[in-house]
């Protein structure tokens, strides 16, 4: 039978009070005798329920994490790490995350239950998700972190990776490579991060002096995966435009162009440099492996965790933006067998 908090005043011969309050860190309590309540927890293998926790505090111990099932895929597993992130962040805090994916159109029936149910103290929500989610989140006044996704009309706090630098790092590292005709591919043109990503390829090439047409850029709507990225390439090598690298806004695109380079013959890096973006495991496991930008997953997930953690504890405040560095990450695809730097 499980030890109880009375187990626990009795054997160090205190009150049940004076538990609770050397538990919550609350109270006037001698250092002898939070020191004597300790002993006696430990020695009881004691552990609060939850639920008796939440009657005195009005917490859950939990927080929602939401996602739009398309993303929660091994095909895309950029917002699985992330996940992780968030889990292994969660336990130093004693939190426990709860995961739900949902369905782009929201309805009353699909609300997750945790939200219907007022079951976590805060909600992260990662990629893509449906407004209507968060604005039911935000009128019930639970704490919101978005994760590589912003909605300016509501008011929440975000945590992002610098897009622009990514895309600066590897266009700065085709141009020493010698390219000058450079072309992108991208997706889900309705994501801000895909967004932020082509436009700052036409941007920065501008600015170091590099025509871009309007015929070097190939978006596929909502489509962001291999299939998408085979797809765009083709269409980009059916121009016959004379480019030597291609820049895909994310690594599935990146190993859909591998594979229509591999289709035409087109050697790599020797005829075309291929990049990507978020390095996750498919760009390592690339044949050639493929140079891409690493975006920081688990801190991601990490960082919204300890966000709401601040917010609840009266440390921080909704509406904070925070923007995690990247780098690039240089192998094969651009440089071949030579040296990586």
């Amino acid at each position: 039978m499980s030890a109880t908090i009375k187990d626990v005043a009795k054997k160090a011969k205190v009150a049940v009070s004076t538990v609770s309050l050397v538990m919550n860190g609350k109270g006037p309590v001698s250092k002898d005798t939070e020191q004597k309540v300790l002993k006696a927890i430990e020695e009881l293998h004691y552990h609060p329920q939850r639920s008796a926790r939440g009657l005195a505090t009005k917490r859950s111990g939990n927080f929602g994490f939401i996602l739009s099932g398309d993303h929660f895929s091994h095909a895309e597993p950029f917002y699985t790490k992330i996940f992780l992130g968030t889990e292994f962040e969660a336990r130093a805090y004693d939190y426990y995350i709860l995961l739900t994916t949902i369905e782009p159109k929201v309805t009353n029936h699909n609300i997750p239950r945790f939200l219907l149910e007022r079951n976590v103290d805060g909600v992260i929500l990662a990629g893509t998700v449906p407004t209507e989610i968060v604005e039911y989140i935000h009128k019930n006044e639970l704490p919101i972190v978005l994760i590589d996704y912003f909605l300016p009309q509501i008011y929440h706090s975000t945590i992002l990776i610098d897009n622009e630098m990514g895309i600066r790092l590897v266009i700065d590292h085709l141009l020493e490579l010698g390219h000058r005709k450079i072309a992108f591919i991208g997706g889900d043109v309705d994501h801000p991060s895909m967004q932020v990503r082509c436009a700052t390829f036409i941007s920065y090439l501008q600015q170091k002096g590099i025509e871009v047409s309007d015929t070097f850029v190939e978006c596929m709507g909502t489509a962001s995966g291999n299939e998408a990225g085979f797809e765009a390439a083709n269409r980009l090598l059916d121009r016959k435009l004379g480019f030597t690298a291609i820049v895909a806004a994310n690594d599935a695109m990146a190993v859909g162009t591998l594979r229509a380079c591999r289709d035409r013959k087109i050697t790599i890096p020797d005829e075309m440099a291929v990049t990507g973006f978020d390095n996750v495991e498919s760009s390592i496991a690339a044949r050639p492996t493929l140079t891409t930008v690493h975006v920081p997953k688990e801190e991601m997930g990490a960082a919204a965790v300890r966000h709401l953690v601040d917010v609840i504890n009266g440390k921080s405040s909704q509406g904070v933006k925070t923007v995690l560095p990247v780098k690039l990450v240089v192998r094969e695809s651009t440089l071949g067998n030579q040296p990586m730097r």
